[in-house]
């Protein structure tokens, strides 16, 4: 029986029900290794997770520290980094909603984890995130395939640095984020570019001053248009031809 209160109080009955059940309130468990638990286990799931919100620049996780938590990233985006012996960061890759931090960690984080602007993520406690994995198969398979995109995208950066120009590192660079924005479930065109150029910079083996330029010279060659809040329409055949090193 449907009694005349229920109406009054459905907002508060919504509001309890995405405090107990913020997995299955999540708006990136369909991108996230996450999706890989029916929905009725997510319970078992939000048992495990505590959620962290991080300020812009906030720490996630420190190179070297003790491996004792994963992270799936819901909101906003981050930097993985190592601190070289100057005290320079070199810049290993950036992830975004929907990403998961911990695939190749061993018993100590090979990277520091930094939130490019206000960022929140699901903590997994090791032990606890291990043991999910043993009860959800589909989700350890989920973590296989993010595995091997990852390596690709390793493999990627390593021919980027070794062997492309900068105009070359730029364009791979665009199409890289784009491909990974459209296996996310998000609009591959335009892209977000949350980072700064400096971080750019850094992960592409350049200057500041090249790749502002090279920035330029793709936006007056009709490759790239630059638009509002940090996103850019893009040209994705003659970004892709330069890429490849068949563009001028």
């Amino acid at each position: 029986m449907t009694h005349s209160f229920v109406t009054d109080v459905s907002p508060v009955l919504a509001a309890a029900s995405r405090l107990v059940d913020p997995c299955g309130q999540c708006g990136t468990r369909h991108l996230s290794v996450c999706m890989g638990v029916d929905e009725q286990f997510l319970a078992q799931l939000a048992a495990v997770v505590t959620t962290v919100h991080l300020p812009a620049h906030g720490m996630l996780a420190f190179e070297g520290e003790e491996a004792a938590c994963f992270f799936n990233v819901t909101s906003g985006s981050v930097k993985l980094y190592k601190l070289l012996p100057d005290g320079r960061q070199q810049i290993v890759g950036f992830l975004f909603a929907g990403d998961f931090i911990g695939l190749a960690v061993r018993d100590t984080y090979a990277y520091s984890v930094e939130a490019i602007g206000p960022t929140t993520a699901c903590r997994f406690e090791r032990r606890k995130f291990e043991d999910l994995l043993e009860r959800f198969p589909n989700m350890a398979f989920r973590l296989r395939e993010r595995a091997s995109d990852e390596l690709a995208i390793a493999q990627e950066q390593m021919l980027s640095l070794g062997r492309k120009s900068a105009k070359e590192r730029m364009a791979s660079f665009l199409m890289q984020l784009s491909l990974r924005a459209e296996s996310l479930g998000r609009p591959a065109n335009p892209i977000a570019l949350p980072m700064t150029r400096a971080d750019m910079a850094d992960y592409l083996g350049l200057t500041i001053e090249t790749v502002s330029r090279t920035i330029s010279r793709l936006k007056i060659g009709g490759i790239i248009t630059l638009l509002a809040g940090n996103e850019i329409r893009l040209n994705g055949e003659k970004l892709a031809e330069i890429a490849e090193g068949w563009g001028d």
